[in-house]
């Protein structure tokens, strides 16, 4: 009867504005009233303001499900964005896929496979970033240049390299399940009650449901649906060796280069243990930002994580000044800070560090084989020479 008091008290017409609004959302940012301005910040069209998450108070489910309609819209945009300003193409994977199977794709400049000196692979986070994101949350709240790895794939252009951007959480395809008829309710328990009494019971416990169903509607049943993997892409770990097996090991590029956020830094690593000297052999550096690798939990072998103290760096957040060199926890790769304590913001916080730090170990490397080559020639030389002189 607390119940029934509390009820009439509440004043069912305030209440029913509360309702659940449907979950249908504009489809594209025009729709939304968005749109990025010239500092690449999302802003409403007639207020200009930033984007407000609460849309409507106290309805959260359906203020998240309004947030995830826009990332959707910003997921397109932002491939958008790879083919008309960063002149990407998109190759479908599987490879060999058959018509009917579900595919995925990454993206490739168009030297990506032909250019003979560089190669930038750039693998992002888990979650629901797609091809050419960071963190879909700086995107919407702060900027493209943030959020986006647009300046990663634009910079390295600029310096001669080809660039690889790949898609690791397109994993499956989902399709709706077709409605199944509701089962039949099961009995309910025995009990000590006269069954006259608890049918009676149960029709007043009824009515009363039934009636507070029809002056609150149900919130909406969200559809069901099934997953359909994508083959030899079903997961991220997966996705990044297909890509390396198909795309980076053709490729021409002598020095291949990987930056790898997160969980990215994790499928990097299982690249590793998958294929050691293939790595070895092709990979010049490494830049992870705030990686989620474990060198234990991942088994990976001692060569590993002696190439990664040698080829490898994590800028990791913290709130050190950007490249202060930080305690490694475990010998694999060094550790320094990204000069940021947000883990979202490590990648674009790093850039330019990162670049620098390519720039130097190629600038090592091709030292090296400098070396190596005028040393071969003086030593062939100077053998020929000792030949000449037994004469």
């Amino acid at each position: 009867s607390f119940f029934c008091d509390l009820l009439s008290r509440i004043d069912l017409d305030e209440l029913m504005k509360k309702d659940e609004p449907p979950f249908t959302f504009p489809k594209t940012l025009e729709e939304f009233e968005y749109a990025f301005n010239e500092y690449g910040q999302l802003r409403h069209i007639k207020t200009g303001e930033p984007f407000v998450f609460n849309a409507r108070e106290d309805l959260h489910r359906w203020n998240q499900k309004r947030y995830e309609a826009l990332g959707e819209i910003i997921t397109q945009y932002v491939y958008e964005l790879l083919e008309k300003k960063c002149n990407m193409t998109k190759a479908i994977l599987p490879v060999d896929a058959s018509e009917d199977e579900p595919t995925t794709f990454i993206y490739l400049s168009p030297d990506a496979l032909s250019n003979p000196s560089k190669l930038l692979v750039l693998i992002q986070g888990s979650g629901v970033v797609r091809a050419g994101q960071w963190a879909r949350r700086l995107i919407i709240n702060q900027d493209l240049d943030s959020g986006t790895q647009i300046p990663f794939i634009t910079r390295a252009m600029e310096e001669g390299y080809g660039v690889l951007v790949l898609n690791p959480n397109e994993n499956y395809l989902e399709v709706e399940k077709p409605a199944k008829s509701s089962p039949l309710p099961s009995p309910p328990e025995p009990s000590d009650e006269p069954a006259e009494k608890r049918e009676r019971k149960d029709d007043k416990e009824g009515k009363k449901k039934r009636e507070f169903y029809e002056k609150y509607r149900n919130p909406q049943k969200e559809t069901e649906t099934e997953r359909i993997p994508i083959r030899e892409n079903g997961s991220s770990e997966e996705h990044v060796l297909y890509v390396w097996d198909h795309f980076v090991s053709k490729a021409a590029a002598k020095n291949v280069f990987i930056v790898a956020h997160s969980y990215g830094g994790l499928s990097f690593v299982e690249l590793m243990n998958q294929r050691e000297m293939q790595v070895k052999n092709r990979v010049c550096a490494v830049a992870l930002t705030d990686s989620a690798h474990n060198i234990w939990l991942q088994e990976t072998s001692k060569g590993t994580q002696d190439w990664m103290q040698q080829h490898c760096c994590n800028w990791v957040s913290s709130p050190e000044p950007l490249d202060t060199p930080l305690d490694p926890m475990l010998p694999d790769c060094p550790r320094v800070s990204a000069g940021t304590e947000r883990h979202e913001l490590t990648s674009w916080l790093s850039f330019n560090s990162i670049f620098r730090f390519f720039s130097e170990v190629l600038e090592v490397k091709e030292d090296e084989e400098m070396e190596e080559t005028s040393n071969i020639v003086t030593t062939r030389s100077s053998s020929l020479k000792s030949k000449h002189q037994d004469l």
